[in-house]
């Protein structure tokens, strides 16, 4: 009697140590693939002696595999999927496959399609976190015994096709993370087995039909960051089964349909980022399990209804950025399950009104009430929240100091920036050793910083802008190791010494403007500096040439100082500097070629220097501002945390400040008060991504470039105060965007353009001191519009009929005249002759 049983799990492990075998190419070698024939021969073979019962050799042997997992092997073929359906599938079932997060592998690219024909029997189909792109194979959609999918995070595309409906065992779906886009298939709502549907970050658009009322086995649904409009059916009421309904980051609009009461299941509801209108529903307390409920950033108005008092497992609130307007009630500190507080904040219209003391029954982790009119001091109850680990009580009314009680707390995040806090900063606040972000800015704090700075080793985040500090920065600052902002900004701190921040590796914004810092602009910045703003002090000597170490840099803001030097000499050589600002210091020398090596620059002020020469045909290389710049600003780590100080810039005739977040949607090049010569390249015509161009008060000559009709983004154009001669291009009607347009004070001539955004230029005061200029906006007029004397001149109808009746009125006066002449010739000559 044969004993050679080979078990299951004895085969796989073979199996793995054959395909694990690395290899250079990433197509299968003859030789492997032989091997791996071979070893297919041998598995059917064990199978074939086995096979018989009558057999002594009989063993029963399964041949369902339950769960392969490839997450761990290095894929060897270019169709991975389709190598293990015709090895393995023949020999085994696969119920269960998954190839999770090997992207650093060669499994990338498209799903490849073949081989899922052969795995029929597939149950789980796991392929998350990879890096495939393309659309979804449609194999996939001939899997019909699929109950999991999951190619969430990765980078698939195109639309939902009506294919999803043949999945109808399908119980999860999971396609989130992804790039796909139009409308939510209406065949996705015929699967009535799901129980979790995740179309999470993609750019899904249209409305959520009513036929979503037909998954009534849905306990998770999730449609978070997409560009869903529309209302929310009262349909979705029917999903009595939902545990978790998110809808955030979306463009919802309407109310928040009273059916979803029904859904006494959910445990947690968000419906935040949206534009949700009327009041929140007066019996959403009726939702007993609900732990997380998210309302914020949508358009609610109206009061916290009482009956969210009934939420008896609620833990985190969120009703920030709305309308909601009434007292805030003291019932919410006296839910015990609370654990996260978030109301008020921008757009809030509700009232502290509690002079009595708070008494919470609730152990609060996270408070934010901003925007909440609350006065006085610091509230004391606070203190009482032993686990506080989040503070937000920003843009409020509150006075006085900085208690020595919430110093010595251990609470990681304190936002208490736009109130009205007096002085100095108690030492103990930075021997915190939980201190993450501290956001102190526009306050009315004084002193100087405690020189124990840099024992608060973990703060992130420190903002202390637009106080009234002095003093030097404490050189322990450079001992906080995880710093990632730095915002000093509007104080009047002093000294020319400076931490070294070198070492930090981690240090990305730094903001020191509007001090009064003196001596040499400080090197001793991180290479991972990414924002650097040192403008409104009192910085004197050249642009340290180790500027150009500072790799990352992207935003360079040195304004308002006395920095001297040839500007061709100093120019920092960054590729990646997307913002140089240098306006008002004591820059000479020239705008050198090489300034089109700035590739991504997209802001440049140069103005108020002593720049000569002429400008250079290369800065009409300059590819940021040649690109329409992005509709929608980018998205920056520390956005998510407190806005930035703006970026001041002479944005159409007065200094104005540009929001950090919208900064990327704009492109400026301004060489005002400079003693800039010659005439205007053709070439600054290719930047047609720019919004703002001034080039006023120089010694600029020659005639304006018929390219300018090129800037389709213009908005302000500023040529004054030179020395330009010739008319005004034409080609400016085609500047559909330009609302400034000032070219006073040059030698123009000629009619001024109409058409498009011509028409309205009409302030008087930007085209002055031209006197051959004339025009409509003007009100002066062109030589070619004034009309001949005696009158308008008469239409071509009119012309005709007074034509005609000059025929019929002369020719008899003609006739007449005629006859009479001829007889008095006649009795001239016979008087003659007579005489």
């Amino acid at each position: 009697m044969a004993t050679g049983i080979i078990s299951l799990s004895t085969v796989l492990s073979i199996f793995f140590i054959l395909i694990s075998i690395p290899i250079p190419s990433s197509s299968c070698p003859l030789h492997q693939k032989q091997a791996l024939l071979r070893f297919k021969s041998t598995l059917t073979a064990i199978f074939d002696s086995n096979s018989d019962p009558n057999s002594d050799d009989y063993m029963p042997f399964t041949r369902t595999i339950a769960e392969l997992h490839l997450d761990a092997v290095v894929p060897l073929f270019d169709n991975p999927v389709s190598v293990y359906s015709d090895i393995l599938n023949p020999l085994f079932e696969i119920r269960s496959l998954r190839l999770l997060d090997i992207s650093m592998n060669s499994l990338v690219g498209e799903i490849p399609g073949d081989g899922f024909g052969n795995l029929t029997g597939l149950v789980h189909l796991d392929m998350m976190q990879n890096g495939f792109n393309g659309s979804i194979p449609r194999q996939i959609f001939r899997l019909t015994s699929l109950r999991y999918l999951d190619l969430s995070t990765n980078s698939l595309q195109g639309e939902l096709g009506p294919e999803l409906g043949s999945l109808r065992n399908l119980t999860t779906l999971t396609l989130s993370v992804n790039r796909f886009e139009g409308l939510i298939p209406r065949q996705l709502f015929e699967l009535g087995l799901l129980h979790t549907l995740d179309l999470s970050n993609n750019t899904l658009e249209g409305g959520l039909s009513s036929e979503v009322g037909k998954l009534r086995n849905l306990e998770s649904f999730k449609l978070n960051e997409n560009y869903i409009t529309g209302n929310v059916p009262e349909e979705i009421g029917n999903l009595t089964n939902l545990r978790e309904l998110s809808l955030a980051r979306n463009r919802f609009s309407g109310g928040i349909p009273d059916s979803i009461v029904n859904l006494k299941n959910l445990e947690s509801l968000d419906l935040s980022e949206n534009s949700f209108s009327g009041q929140i529903p007066s019996n959403i307390g009726e939702l007993r399990h609900v732990t997380t409920l998210d309302l914020s950033k949508n358009q609610l108005t109206g009061p916290i209804q009482s009956s969210i008092r009934n939420l008896t497992r609620l833990e985190t609130l969120r009703l920030k950025n709305n309308m909601l307007t009434g007292e805030i009630p003291s019932w919410l500190f006296k839910i015990k399950t609370l654990k996260k507080l978030f109301i008020g904040g921008k757009g809030s219209r509700l009232i502290w009104n509690h002079t009595s003391k708070i008494v919470p029954r609730c152990r609060l982790e996270q408070i934010s009430m901003p925007s909440c009119g609350i006065s006085g001091q610091i509230p004391k109850w606070i203190s009482t929240q032993k686990a506080l680990d989040f503070l937000d009580l920003n843009s409020n009314q509150l006075q006085g100091g900085f208690p020595n009680w919430l110093a010595e707390m251990e609470v990681g995040s304190i936002i208490l920036s736009d109130n009205k806090l007096t002085g100095k900063l108690p030492p103990q606040l930075f021997e915190s050793i939980s201190l993450s972000i501290l956001a102190l800015s526009r306050n009315n704090f004084s002193g100087e910083l405690p020189e124990n700075l840099g024992t608060a080793s973990r703060i992130m985040i420190l903002m202390l802008s637009g106080n009234n500090f002095s003093g030097q920065i404490p050189m322990s600052i450079s001992n906080i190791y995880r710093l990632l902002l730095l915002d000093l900004s509007r104080n009047r701190f002093s000294g020319d010494k400076f931490p070294v921040f070198g070492d930090n590796p981690l240090l990305a914004y730094i903001d020191l403007s509007y001090n009064e810092f003196s001596g040499r602009i400080p090197v001793t910045f991180s290479t991972e500096t990414q924002i650097l703003s040192l403008g409104g002090n009192k910085f004197s000597g050249e642009l340290p040439v180790n500027l150009s170490n500072l790799i990352n840099l992207e935003h360079l803001d040195i304004h308002d100082n006395d920095i001297t030097g040839n500007f061709q000499d100093v120019i920092p050589q960054i590729p990646g500097l997307q913002v140089l600002n240098l306006r008002n210091n004591s820059l000479k020398g020239f705008i050198p070629k090489t300034i089109s090596n700035l590739t991504s620059l997209r802001i440049l002020d140069l103005s108020g220097n002593k720049l000569t020469g002429n400008i250079p045909l290369e800065i009409g290389n300059l590819a940021r501002m040649i690109e329409t710049p992005d509709l929608l600003p980018s998205v920056d780590i520390f956005n998510f945390f407190i806005e930035f100080q703006d970026l001041i810039l002479n944005w159409k005739s007065s200094f104005q400040g540009i929001s950090s977040r919208n900064l990327d949607i704009y492109s400026f090049l301004n060489l005002a008060d400079n003693r800039i010569s010659g005439k205007i390249p053709a070439t600054l015509g290719n930047l047609k991504g720019l919004k703002l161009l001034n080039i006023s008060h120089n010694r600029i000559s020659g005639d304006i470039p018929v390219s300018f009709g090129n800037l389709k983004d213009i908005e302000s154009l500023d040529l004054s105060h030179n020395e330009i001669s010739g008319s005004i291009p034409q080609s400016f009607s085609n500047l559909n965007q330009l609302t400034i347009l000032d070219v006073s004070n040059n030698k123009l001539r000629g009619k001024i353009p109409t058409g498009g955004q011509m028409n309205t230029m009409n302030e008087l005061s930007y085209f002055a001191n031209n006197s051959g200029l004339c025009g409509m906006q003007i009100r002066i007029k062109c030589p070619e519009d004034i009309q001949p004397p005696g009158g308008q001149e008469m239409d071509d109808g009119k012309l005709s009929w007074v034509s005609w009746e000059g025929v019929w009125v002369g020719f008899p006066v003609g006739l007449f005249s005629s006859i009479l002449f001829m007889a008095y010739a006649l009795n001239f000559i016979y008087l003659f002759k007579f005489w």
